[in-house]
């Protein structure tokens, strides 16, 4: 809107001087009506005749400073190709030029007006509504703009749809993350671009080291391979791909850490092999059409937090040759009852007392937030249950959204009581209590109130996982167990 109050009122227009006048005048409408009255060129009469947008009045305007065309030769042009259609006219010849700075369409709107000052031309009254029909128009302007890129995102999102279902006979869907815009997902990739991340998965042996013996101990399924690593980080898996004999390797990661990457690649003379490539996999476009293999550490707690697999999956829908391969290929979500009751103790009963307060009301939002950390295995009072697998190369991704019933077992000899329930998962490697402990670490669901078991018994329950509809990378959980019901959230 500042830009109308700007147009009209202020210093003085110097567009006559291309007639070769040099008179100075007051403003917009002055201007309009010296060169109307003095050089026999009405510009709303030219802009109407050549149907000029915003930009082909500015370029217009640009034109006669640059040029210092003769009205002759303005009012006789009879169409296209217009002398001023080069973008060069874009740029002003008159720093704050006063005509470039009014709107076109009051300009049109405005053709009989013959001076700025009000008691030549209009009152006080009729300038306020001028200005309040501009701020109107400014304002349907900003709506359309928002409107229109909308639209252009929806655009974005059918296309990319379109280029799945044109590509692939597997039925999935784009899935929430890939509806997520850049500047929507910043805040999940800025957490992977500090080093002490990659510093800590890299120093996770089981983690690594099961990629690593996978690779190197099935040199047949690589061998001149061209492979896609997902999620490539520092690009260690892209290496251990390029050393078991793959043609070529192409790395994705949309997090600042593929710059040290870079320099990784090269300081280990694999460059001719590996191809980096920054951005979100739902965003780029790779080198080539299709490729045979693609390799991706996706999993977050609970496997499923974080919604990187959604991209694996955008990857594999779209660029995986028949025949080809998603590895890691087999996953499993397991269940485990705990009864820990110095845990218990700390993070649940620890608010009926505070220093002589009672702080229970604490608990409606310390129970619902799952906690992820490592569990002693002789915590454990039951027999892990398998809640989902996942084939990573037949799974959609409405298969990530899931409810399942399960049945514990319960181990423990003497009469004992659950007070949480416990989370691990098994990919190549399992990150459960029972072997050595990994960066995922174990994901605790605790009950407000703990439950009697005995060993033996079996303790039945439905679990529900669900995306959170406002941030697609967390998770809802929700555990029933008998007459009990708990939604836990993990974000």
């Amino acid at each position: 809107q500042q830009r109308w109050h700007r147009a009209e009122p202020h210093v003085s227009v110097f567009l006559t001087s291309r007639l070769h006048c040099f008179r100075a005048l007051s403003c917009v409408a002055d201007t309009l009506h010296h060169c109307s009255a003095e050089h026999q060129i009405n510009l709303v009469d030219v802009i109407r005749k050549h149907s000029l947008d915003d930009y082909g009045y500015i370029k217009m305007i640009n034109f006669i400073r640059a040029t210092k065309c003769s009205a002759s030769r303005l009012m006789g042009l009879s169409g296209a190709p217009l002398p001023w259609e080069s973008e060069d006219f874009l740029r002003p010849v008159l720093q704050d030029d006063p005509l470039l700075q009014t709107d076109l369409e009051e300009l049109c709107d405005s053709e009989g007006s013959t001076s700025c000052s009000p008691s030549a031309s209009e009152s006080h009254d009729a300038l306020q509504r001028r200005a309040q029909a501009a701020e109107g128009r400014a304002r349907q302007s900003e709506e359309a703009l928002a409107r229109a890129m909308d639209d252009l995102h929806k655009l974005k999102l059918l296309a990319q749809g379109l280029v799945l279902n044109a590509g692939t006979s597997r039925s999935s869907t784009m899935g929430a993350v890939a509806e997520l815009r850049e500047d929507e997902d910043e805040a999940y990739f800025s957490s992977y671009g500090h080093y002490s991340i990659h510093e800590e998965m890299l120093k996770d042996k089981v983690r690594t080291e099961s990629y690593r013996d996978f690779m190197y101990s099935n040199p047949e399924v690589f061998k001149d391979k061209v492979v896609l690593d997902v999620g490539c980080g520092t690009g260690i898996l892209s290496m251990f791909a390029a050393r078991a004999g793959a043609k070529q390797v192409i790395a994705v990661d949309q997090s600042e850490i593929l710059y040290q990457a870079m320099d990784i690649i090269r300081a280990n003379h694999l460059e001719d092999k590996i191809t980096l490539i920054k951005g979100r996999i739902e965003d780029i476009k790779l080198p080539v059409e299709k490729v045979d293999i693609i390799i991706s550490e996706w999993m977050g707690y609970f496997l499923l937090f974080e919604s990187m697999f959604d991209s694996v999956l955008y990857a594999r829908d779209l660029y995986l040759a028949a025949g080809g391969s998603v590895y890691p290929d087999l996953c499993n979500i397991s269940l485990a009852a705990v009864r820990d009751a110095q845990k218990h103790r700390d993070r649940v009963v620890f608010w009926d007392d505070v220093y002589g307060f009672n702080m229970a009301c604490m608990k409606k939002a310390v129970v619902p937030e799952a906690v992820v950390e490592v569990v002693n295995a002789e915590t454990l009072i039951s027999q892990p249950t398998v809640v989902k697998t996942i084939d990573c190369n037949s799974v959609i991704l409405s298969d990530l959204e899931f409810v399942s019933d399960f049945c514990l077992k319960m181990t423990k000899t003497t009469e004992c009581t659950v007070t949480h329930l416990l989370y691990y998962h098994t990919v190549m490697f399992s990150t459960g209590p029972q072997v050595t402990k990994t960066h995922w670490k174990q994901t605790l669901f605790l009950l407000e109130t703990p439950m009697d078991v005995r060993a033996g018994e079996e303790l039945s329950g439905t679990i529900t996982v669900r995306k959170n509809k406002k941030d697609p990378r967390s998770l809802f959980v929700t555990l029933k167990l008998g007459d009990r019901k708990q939604t836990y959230s993990l974000q």
